[in-house]
């Protein structure tokens, strides 16, 4: 009888910060080819890398592909380790646990990767059961495609299922990759990061300065382009008190950037921020908020400032 693979429960030990890579080569969002092309993200990966963040976060949807080419090619191409996190989409026509060896080959093809070393189930959106998805993920371990698993918007439930069928077969859930910033906490006021950190799962925080918001460039009559846009036209005009309450912090802790103070929030949570960046200089913004921590009264200024804009 064939030994299960064990993934590896240890693989985000030590990370504080990654880099999201949804912005390589996505037209529709983040306009890629309109004022950032493939040399801009190249400069954001090689900046991360030499500053010593290891955590490269993309997905099969992103850039439809765009975006695992360009991580690929650039991780083959660097002279620094780098961990590559890559995610199944569970489109409606996957009809089973099968779907997500298939898809991960086709990551890996992309990638021009042997293996990934977090795979993770974008969204709980499919015809599959959490423990179906599990067992799929159990597949990619045994198939030796992928070092380690995670799930990505699973709710608490949902990633209590998918956690213990991983456990019954001895291997570990990695990771729960959620919306979470100072304008998103849903995932602490319903338990999940709570539960997250007693089970030993990571939180790993998309859109951690909310798609640009949290950096203090957009406001009423300058708002972010694109689909950002809609997306942020109401919420744009309430948070300009927050955004006073972490610019004075910011200038309390050395001159920390708005954006700076906001990755350093959530990773005062607990948790892994994935800021993305399309260019090296915004990836060396980003990695200022490494290296010092906000005090226990500062998280409490920003959770109040937080809760005020958000209700």
């Amino acid at each position: 009888m064939k030994t299960p693979a064990k993934s590896d429960g240890d693989i985000l030990d030590g990370i504080q910060l990654g880099l999201g890579a949804w912005a390589w080569g996505d037209r529709f969002v983040w306009q890629f080819g309109r004022g950032f092309g493939a040399s801009d993200v190249r400069g954001a990966f090689e900046a991360s890398m030499a500053a010593g963040v290891r955590l490269i976060d993309t997905a099969e949807v992103y850039g439809s592909g765009r975006s695992e080419r360009f991580v690929g090619e650039f991780a083959r191409a660097s002279d620094h380790p780098a961990l590559i996190a890559t995610k199944f989409f569970p489109w409606p026509w996957r009809l089973s646990r099968k779907s997500l060896v298939s898809a991960l080959k086709g990551s890996l093809n992309r990638l021009g990767l042997p293996a990934v070393d977090l795979y993770q189930v974008h969204n709980p959106i499919s015809p599959l059961s959490p423990e179906s998805l599990a067992e799929g993920l159990m597949d990619c371990l045994d198939a030796g495609l992928a070092r380690s698993v995670g799930v990505s918007n699973f709710d608490e439930s949902q990633m209590l299922r998918a956690h213990s069928t991983l456990a019954r077969q001895g291997a570990a859930l990695v990771s729960n990759q959620v919306h979470y910033s100072l304008l998103q906490r849903s995932v602490e006021m319903n338990g999940l990061l709570a539960r997250c950190k007693e089970l030993g799962v990571r939180v790993v925080a998309y859109s951690p300065l909310e798609m640009g918001l949290l950096t203090g460039k957009y406001g009423s009559g300058h708002l972010p382009p694109g689909s950002r846009a809609l997306r942020y036209a109401t919420l744009v005009g309430r948070i300009q008190p927050l955004l006073r309450v972490m610019t004075e912090i910011g200038q309390d802790r050395d001159g920390k950037s708005i954006a700076q103070v906001a990755l350093n929030w959530v990773i005062a949570k607990g948790a892994i921020p994935i800021p993305g960046a399309k260019t090296a200089d915004q990836a060396m913004e980003n990695l200022g908020a490494l290296g010092w921590s906000l005090t226990p009264d500062q998280v409490s200024s920003l959770d109040a400032a937080s809760a005020e804009a958000l209700f």
